[in-house]
């Protein structure tokens, strides 16, 4: 047994942290300094750091955490009434970026940038700018404290829509290409997932205020590891079974857990484990991925082209979607800004797409580096859009740490006097 993943470990956790504090030095989301930490230790810079199975597996139970605690820490009420404007934001989220991304592969193959094998390919390229991974967007938020905002809610609400709008795009395309279940299966799956989602919410959610009531109102250890079973169950039953993002089944997972009293005390328990190993890893492994080999002037020019449709895409349509729903003009391009991130999940079309023969190999890298440069400028211009407007102070780690020791001293307390009274009245009878 090899134990280098140990220095690995290391190396990313305080590469992440020091690059974090200089771009907090910029005023920057400490998020682009663990992307950056990945991008100058992995291939693509230094190659000190490779991606491995164990990275890999590692980092993707962060963005499930990360996406767990976002479910969580939503106003079900506010989500709610974000669902219309979500529902528009997604569909012309999904619409711009499939026709802009078709135009500019299509553009370029005839131009000589690219060499395209067929128009479905350069459909398909536009199916990859449709996707949509929040998971940047949440951290960025929830560090400037804009995360249970109309905004943020929207954002949410939008992603949950876009992730099966955009499924629904690749399943037609893929049909045409001869591969992958029909559109009517796809279609069955959603629903079932949906139907799934809403059984296995309201089973948890009596499970839960079953279990406080034995308690006496007083949440414990087990109310804890419950949620995250009910976490893992999800992601699991949402990728496996439905063909949804595991990420998705995460969040449904944590809106399960908003619906209890305790809701708060559990997403306590998470946010230190997210913040010292899973959320570093994930966002390294990010720039980790990135590997410049067998570029031309042309993929080059191409891969520019497409980080700059990428952005603009999402920018209008999301941020047109919003306008039309009666936000602001500033709110839209926040809206339209939350959006822009493609993250892991455009990574699993491309990587679909490759295995059926939809998408060259050597376009791989450009949408890797669209990928990776628009998680980068993500939390930037999030930063950029929100300046000028009320921060809301987010407590320290350090202030965190000292409330949660202190909520585990009164939990532990009261479990012990609830026990005595337990005691005395078993005595009395």
């Amino acid at each position: 047994m090899s134990y280098h993943f140990l220095m690995d470990l290391a190396l990313i956790l305080l590469s992440t942290k020091v690059f974090g504090l200089i771009t907090q030095r910029f005023q920057m989301p400490q998020v682009v300094g663990a992307l950056l930490a990945g991008l100058v230790l992995g291939p693509a810079c230094l190659n000190i750091l490779t991606e491995t199975e164990f990275l890999t597996q590692l980092s993707e139970l962060g963005v499930i955490v990360l996406m767990f605690s976002a479910g969580m820490g939503t106003d079900i009420q506010e989500l709610k009434k974000c669902g219309k404007t979500g529902f528009l934001v997604a569909l012309l989220g999904v619409i711009v970026p499939l026709l802009m991304g078709t135009g500019l592969a299509w553009a370029a193959d005839r131009s000589g940038m690219i060499v395209s094998s067929s128009f479905l390919e350069d459909i398909f390229i536009g199916t990859i700018l449709t996707a949509t991974s929040v998971s940047i967007t949440v951290e960025t938020l929830k560090e400037m404290g804009k995360l249970d905002t109309k905004v943020g809610n929207t954002i949410l609400a939008a992603a949950l829509i876009d992730d099966v709008l955009g499924l629904i795009a690749l399943t037609l395309v893929s049909s045409m290409a001869g591969g992958g279940d029909s559109i009517w299966v796809v279609l069955l799956k959603i629903l079932g997932f949906f139907v799934f989602s809403a059984v296995v919410g309201y089973v948890g959610y009596r499970i839960f205020t079953w279990i406080l009531k034995q308690q006496h109102g007083w949440a414990s250890h087990r109310n804890t590891v419950l949620a995250f079973v009910l976490c893992l169950v999800m992601a699991y039953c949402a990728e496996v079974l439905f063909g949804v993002a595991d990420i998705t089944g995460a969040y449904v997972a944590g809106l399960v857990v908003a619906c209890t009293p305790k809701a708060v005390y559990i997403q306590s328990k998470y946010n230190p484990l997210g913040y010292l190993l899973l959320t570093p890893i994930f966002f390294a492994s990010i720039g980790i991925n990135v590997q410049m080999t067998g570029m031309n002037s042309g993929l080059i020019l191409f891969s520019v082209l497409l980080l700059i449709i990428s952005v603009i895409s999402k920018l209008a349509g999301c941020g047109l979607g919003a306008k039309l729903c009666g936000f602001s003009k500033s709110e839209s391009m926040q809206v339209g800004v939350g959006m822009v991130c493609r993250g892991e999940v455009a990574l699993i079309v491309a990587n679909r797409g490759l295995s059926m023969g939809l998408l060259s190999p050597e376009l791989m890298t450009p949408i890797i580096i669209t990928v990776v440069g628009g998680t980068i400028l993500t939390p930037i211009f999030l930063k950029l859009a929100f300046r000028g407007e009320t921060q809301s102070r987010m407590p320290a780690h350090g202030e965190l740490a000292d409330r949660y020791q202190k909520t585990e001293q009164l939990d532990i307390v009261a479990e012990s006097l609830l026990e005595q009274d337990r005691y005395m009245m078993k005595k009395s009878k």
